[in-house]
């Protein structure tokens, strides 16, 4: 049989491996506590850097839009202004030329005159696709028309251009320019590098959203190896910062096409 001190010092062994075990319980709580709010504080601060990252990225990208479009619209004031003026004085004194010179000059004096008066018009045109004030007075359809006949009258590419459903104006008018800008670098990347002689450009108008498609038959690319440019950088940042969807489609030898799908903002 069990002395007295014999269970007395049971009983204490017991109560000390109990306390012994209870601490270490705290002890493994408040680690687990610790672990999860570090963790809680971690997420919260990586969610932040990356929101803050992304606002600088935004704004970065709409800063140098602004001066992009600065700069755009300057060219095309000095297109307007100055060559445009100069090539209209050239225009008057070729006329003012016919007037005066032989007949076996005449014809040659006519052809220049021509000539002087298709530039004008191809620089007064070129200067109303780069003015973002003529963006805005003209409206999207009848810029997005204009870059067209520009590009048929040049003869660099055929160019056709449709437009379905019940016109919408635009709350945010910065948003045409947006999206003029990105059809101009596709356009710009189909003569450049595709080395297409046909493109298209479908602009459909529906209720809640506005759907963008423009296609080429250019030698294509693969979109797994293609090196990402800056002129699809370009794009897909100018329809990032209006909420478009950007999708872009394209294969060697069947042509690229792509699809923007702009929902309605409010200013």
């Amino acid at each position: 049989m069990q002395t007295r001190d014999q269970i007395v010092s049971t009983d204490a062994e017991r109560y000390l491996l109990i306390y012994m075990i209870g601490v270490l319980l705290i002890i493994c709580t408040l680690i687990v506590i610790f672990f999860i709010v570090f963790q809680k504080r971690k997420n919260q601060l990586l969610v932040e850097q990356l929101k803050q990252k992304q606002a600088f990225e935004e704004e970065l990208t709409k800063t140098q839009q602004e001066i992009q479009e600065e700069t755009l619209k300057h060219v095309g004031r000095e297109l307007h202004d100055n060559v445009g003026q100069l090539l209209s004085f050239s225009t008057m004194q070729m006329n003012a030329a016919l007037k005066v010179v032989g007949e076996d000059v005449k014809k040659k004096v006519l052809n220049a005159s021509e000539a002087l008066k298709e530039s004008l018009a191809e620089v007064r045109s070129l200067s109303k696709s780069l003015n973002s004030d003529v963006i805005f007075n003209l409206g999207f359809d009848a810029t997005v028309k204009n870059e067209i006949d520009r590009l048929n009258k040049s003869g660099l590419i055929e160019a056709n251009y449709a437009v379905t459903g019940k016109k919408v104006n635009f709350e945010n008018k910065k948003d045409e320019i947006i999206l003029f800008r990105i059809l101009q670098e596709f356009i710009s990347n189909s003569i450049k590098y595709a080395n297409a002689e046909n493109l298209n450009v479908e602009i459909t108008y529906k209720s809640d959203i506005l759907e963008i498609r423009i296609d080429d038959n250019g030698i294509g690319y693969d979109l797994s190896t293609v090196k990402q440019g800056s002129g699809i950088n370009n794009m897909k940042k100018r329809a990032a910062l209006i909420n478009a969807d950007f999708h872009l489609e394209s294969k060697p030898n069947n042509g690229t096409v792509l699809i923007l799908i702009y929902p309605y903002r409010l200013v």
